[in-house]
């Protein structure tokens, strides 16, 4: 996590570590080579952003123990993909965004404003 930035140009902080998120499983959203989805967007988790990722063939909330994830559950933060985000804005569902710890390399996919009007405070 040394030297990432987050959406707003200060340093990366972590998003969730109960549940340990991140495509790395160590609380932070940022991506590497073998990260195909770009879990970059740390965003808490709403009821009805669940069923429309469910919807979408995107099942969040069965656990599979064999990649450590847990299942989550409203009010969990959670490293998201950038383009489900999109895509879930797109379609009036995104859930909220915890803009401190969003990798910027977010922008490059979604616009500071729309992640802004979906801002929420971390989790203390």
């Amino acid at each position: 996590m040394a030297g990432a930035s987050n959406v707003l140009g200060t340093e990366l902080q972590s998003c969730s570590f109960d549940p340990m998120t991140g495509f790395f499983r160590d609380g932070c959203c940022r991506s590497g080579s073998q990260d195909y989805g770009m879990h970059l967007v740390c965003a808490r988790m709403t009821e009805e952003f669940l069923l429309f990722s469910r919807n979408r063939g995107n099942d969040l909330t069965t656990p599979i123990p064999e990649y450590d994830f847990p299942g989550l559950q409203p009010g969990d933060q959670w490293c998201l993909c950038v383009l489900r985000w999109k895509e879930a804005l797109e379609a009036g569902m995104a859930p909220r965004v915890v803009l401190e710890a969003t990798h910027i390399s977010t922008l490059e996919f979604v616009d500071l404003e729309d992640l802004q009007a979906h801002r929420v405070e971390p989790l203390a």
